[in-house]
């Protein structure tokens, strides 16, 4: 099936509309992003440090 390019009518009315400007994020998101980036940031330290225990622990007899 092939499919139909919209009219010139068609894009040039949709081309009046703007997109909705995003709501500013609640607290409770704000507050949700924020312990998300933490978690994150504590996973990869924490991966970090067992890297170096493991590739310690491998270098020694």
């Amino acid at each position: 099936m092939r499919r139909h390019s919209q009219s010139h009518a068609a894009n040039e009315a949709n081309s009046h509309f703007k997109p909705a400007a995003a709501k500013p994020a609640t607290d409770y998101e704000k507050a949700e992003q924020a312990f998300q980036a933490n978690r994150e940031r504590l996973k990869a330290e924490r991966l970090a440090r067992e890297a170096e225990r493991r590739s310690r622990s491998e270098r020694t007899p």
